[in-house]
């Protein structure tokens, strides 16, 4: 019966042993998270899932004000990671509304960066919209529910300047940069 017992004991650690405990990437985007952050994320947890970094709030001076507050991450070493948005100010329950991915070694999947080029996104994602801004233009892609800003210095001439023309896909050139990259919950 004790050899019965100890062969059990050893087979269930082996078992145990075994199993595949990797931790999640935690520079991966994907559509619900990024890396232990999630779109259920609460503003309260952000100190322990990023307890190995620097968690800065920003404070407005009137709490009756009701604006936004955003939240920076940052790496010990001062290297900036992420902006992150809460969709209510001022309360520690509320979730994060949008990430902006501020470290070129945040990826998804399909191995966008912020080093990427509008031809790598558009060959990886389908373009959902494009939005045209003052300064910038918003390419949207549902699929990961990301946003990513293009200078409007990096567009022909013609539509740098008119805020009213529709801007098609197509006429963005395939070695436009992005400036920045957003996803939204």
């Amino acid at each position: 019966m004790k050899n019965f017992l100890f062969a059990l004991l050893v087979c269930a650690l082996f078992l145990s042993s075994c199993t595949n405990d990797k931790a999640p990437d935690p520079f991966l985007i994907q559509k619900h998270h990024i890396g232990l952050l999630t779109d259920s994320t609460q503003v309260k947890d952000l100190d322990a899932i990023f307890k190995n970094d620097s968690v800065v709030r920003y404070i407005a001076g009137d709490e009756f004000a009701g604006s936004i507050n955003t939240i920076e991450i940052f790496e010990k070493s001062g290297n900036k990671l992420l902006d992150l948005t809460p969709k209510e100010a001022l309360d520690s329950t509320s979730v994060i509304e949008s990430v902006r991915i501020m470290d070129k070694r945040y990826k998804t999947p399909k191995n966008i960066t912020l080093l990427s080029t509008y031809k790598e996104i558009k060959e990886a994602y389908k373009i959902s919209k494009v939005d045209n801004l003052i300064d910038y233009i918003v390419v949207s892609v549902n699929e990961i529910n990301a946003s990513f800003a293009i200078d409007k210095k990096e567009l022909p001439a013609e539509l740098q300047y008119d805020m009213d023309i529709i801007i098609e896909p197509i006429q963005i050139p395939e070695k436009a940069k992005i400036k920045y990259f957003m996803i939204h919950w």
